[in-house]
């Protein structure tokens, strides 16, 4: 069975896509700073993509040839920068930088990494007593 166009232009659109996102895209380079904090970006990445096309007659079409192929391919991207992990010395960070909660949920879900952190530092207040 011969392969068909549509299929030839949906890999060049997946491969255009697999050049612009990478899992640097996502996790970014890390940042070191003079002082020896480093800062490591990370973005939410979205896309997607679409392919179409048909065969078509033409009136010029030589008798028992195939019919002539048009189609089209597109995508696209959004990258929006969310947070920033932030290390220094043995203490790791997470600096949120999207905008705010929308829902009560969502900003339980934004409160869990600090409620970790005040709880470990009760428990070590509460163990240095001892």
């Amino acid at each position: 069975m011969e392969k068909h166009p549509i299929g030839d232009l949906m890999e060049v659109t997946m491969q255009k896509i697999r050049e612009m996102v990478d899992v640097n895209t996502v996790v970014g380079q890390p940042i070191v700073t003079p002082d020896g904090i480093t800062m490591i970006p990370v973005s939410k990445v979205s896309f997607g993509f679409g392919c179409g096309g048909g065969d078509f007659a033409s009136k010029a079409q030589v008798a028992g040839a195939p019919n002539p192929f048009a189609g089209g391919g597109a995508a696209g991207i959004n990258i929006v920068p969310v947070a920033f992990l932030v290390i220094k010395d043995e203490n790791v960070k997470l600096v949120n930088i999207s905008p705010p909660a929308a829902t009560t949920v969502d900003r339980v879900i934004e409160l869990i990494p600090e409620l970790v952190e005040k709880v470990q530092e009760l428990v070590g207040k509460d163990k240095s007593k001892q």
